[in-house]
């Protein structure tokens, strides 16, 4: 990795932020053999974003995409192993990668291949599962925990990596020990201070407290529900997928502006899931939040999520009041645009 302030600098007056890519430096460090790393090209390139958007909706699980183009006859980095699954698809010029045996099957996020650099430069000297050469076309997949490296043949060579980003079961089991803390500070025994005078230092003297306290977390992770888990799974998972950005002043005018005739459009690759009414009350879920909505309008929600696109007059089931009601607090809540709004 080349230190950030090696291709940096600042923009100059007006824009002194200093860490801007210096273009000169990106040069100087290509010429000498440095790989270029576009991370994120799946939040910038439109092809892309649409790529990613859609194989995370049919996967199920979050989706990223970096480029990386590397000069003849350079490796981009050492033998190593990613967090997440990887599709390497090859785009330009030819790669030779080498492929080894994971030192840690499914290695999750706070698992970093170099806290085992060691065992990874040993398993990297031993021979390949896997040694080719990748050309325009070709594609590898990588799951987590395999090592590979590569290196570019005789000219420029560049790929796209698309990294997907597993869920977990570890990620449930994390989604259930919040939950429980969150449950478990409701109990006034697990509340209650350590004595006075106790001894942190000498582990027989606490044993005794801390087999109270493991006895109320087992009690209370006993009572977690298994679909709150699922629910808050949901919002972490969502969370990490980013939908289209808003224009807050073009979308807060065209809000305030609404009539029967306004086009609302469900922003665009925002995970949503609309709930069954409870009593008076339905729930719709959009990213990590949720609204709380009047049962009376769960028709109108369902035609909108299902359609993409609808005009406010044309929302069933409400009268024109409601429309307006339900559609400016969609609106304001970012759960829909208007698409023809100017800032």
């Amino acid at each position: 990795m080349v230190d950030a302030q090696r291709f940096t600098t600042s923009g100059g007056a007006g824009a002194e932020v200093a860490d801007q890519v210096s273009s000169d430096a990106v040069l100087r460090l290509f010429a000498e053999g440095s790989t270029v790393v576009l991370q994120g090209l799946h939040r910038l390139w439109p092809p892309l974003i649409e790529f990613a958007d859609q194989l995370a909706a049919d996967l199920g699980h979050p989706t990223q995409v970096n480029a990386y183009v590397t000069p003849p006859s350079s490796r981009g980095f050492s033998p190593h192993y990613d967090v997440h699954d990887v599709f390497v698809l090859q785009v330009a010029g030819e790669k030779h990668w080498r492929i080894h045996e994971p030192v840690l099957a499914d290695p999750l996020r706070t698992q970093p291949w170099n806290d085992r650099a060691a065992d990874v430069a040993a398993a990297a000297r031993r021979d390949p599962v896997v040694d080719a050469v990748l050309r325009p076309g070709d594609a590898l997949y990588l799951p987590r925990g395999y090592l590979h490296s590569a290196e570019a043949l005789g000219r420029i060579s560049a790929h796209l990596t698309v990294g997907v980003h597993s869920v977990t079961r570890f990620a449930a089991a994390e989604s259930a020990l919040d939950l429980v803390r969150t449950l478990a500070a409701d109990d006034p025994e697990l509340r209650r201070s350590l004595p006075l005078g106790l001894d942190l230092s000498d582990p027989a003297g606490v044993r005794q407290e801390l087999a109270t306290v493991l006895t109320g977390l087992r009690d209370w992770l006993g009572r977690v529900d298994p679909d709150e888990v699922a629910d808050r799974l949901r919002a972490r998972t969502w969370a990490q997928v980013r939908p289209e950005p808003v224009a807050p002043l073009a979308q807060a005018t065209a809000a305030a502006a609404l009539g029967p005739g306004t086009v609302l459009r469900v922003r665009r690759r925002l995970r949503t899931a609309l709930r069954e009414a409870t009593g008076d009350r339905v729930t719709l879920l959009f990213g990590r939040r949720s609204l709380d909505l009047p049962a009376s309008t769960r028709p109108a929600l369902a035609e909108l999520l299902a359609a993409g696109e609808l005009k406010v007059g044309d929302l069933p089931g409400l009268d024109a009041e409601d429309q307006l009601t339900l559609a400016r607090r969609l609106v304001t809540e970012s759960v829909a645009t208007v698409p023809d709004a100017t800032a």
